[in-house]
């Protein structure tokens, strides 16, 4: 029976431990919630691909002198040139200005040549002779033909008067420094009533000759059908 007296008897209720909210003892306990901070995130440093290394900043100055230098050798280039084309248009207007004075000089002996008057025979004559050179100052001036045409000019009792209808340049020999030019004149004669005579054509080849001061002359005078 005892036994199960002692069974039977209820067991006294087992007590709870209280809890309280972290804090020094004694505080009052409250009702707050503790909140966890979250974990920080971890920066992971993402390794850079392999390449090359990055480019240094260009130094300026050496691209500002080398600039510079590209400018001047243009500019020396563009004078260049410019200095070239100044030489080459001045041997060319000297070469056709040098080519229409032999043109010229060929042009005023045929008119020396045939062109007088009865007052000034001698002065005309004279003018042709002191134009000529080589062979034709030489052929004027010996056996007194100078002379001889003088008096054939008076003999006419007339005047003449030379128009040249063309004149061109047919070849420089620049060894001899002669030019032949060819000149076609035309001659009216007119006596002492004024009346014309019928203008006689002439085609001449003149040898011009240039001496070492650039003065030109009358060197040999010949008609294109008499030789070369």
């Amino acid at each position: 029976m005892a036994e199960d007296t002692a069974s039977t008897t209820p067991r006294p209720p087992r007590r709870r431990r209280a809890s309280r909210a972290a804090g020094p003892a004694g505080a009052p306990a409250t009702g707050a919630t503790v909140v966890a901070e979250a974990p920080k995130p971890i920066k992971v440093r993402v390794p850079r691909p392999a390449g090359p290394p990055p480019r240094r900043p260009p130094n300026l100055r050496p691209v500002a002198t080398i600039a510079l230098s590209a400018v001047f050798v243009v500019v020396l280039a563009l004078a260049g040139i410019c200095l070239w084309a100044y030489n080459v248009q001045r041997d060319t207007d000297a070469k056709v200005a040098r080519e229409q004075r032999f043109v010229d000089t060929a042009s005023q002996i045929v008119v020396n040549m045939f062109s007088y008057d009865q007052d000034s025979i001698d002065e005309s004559v004279d003018r042709f002779v002191n134009s000529t050179s080589g062979p034709l100052r030489a052929m004027m001036t010996q056996d007194n033909n100078a002379e001889n045409l003088k008096l054939l000019f008076r003999d006419t009792n007339a005047s003449a008067e030379t128009v040249i209808n063309g004149a061109a340049l047919e070849k420089i020999d620049e060894v001899a420094k002669n030019a032949a030019v060819l000149v076609s004149a035309r001659v009216t004669v007119t006596d002492l009533d004024g009346n014309n005579q019928p203008s006689q054509p002439y085609r001449l080849r003149v040898i011009i000759h240039e001496d070492d001061n650039g003065n030109m002359t009358a060197y040999d005078l010949k008609y294109p059908e008499g030789g070369n």
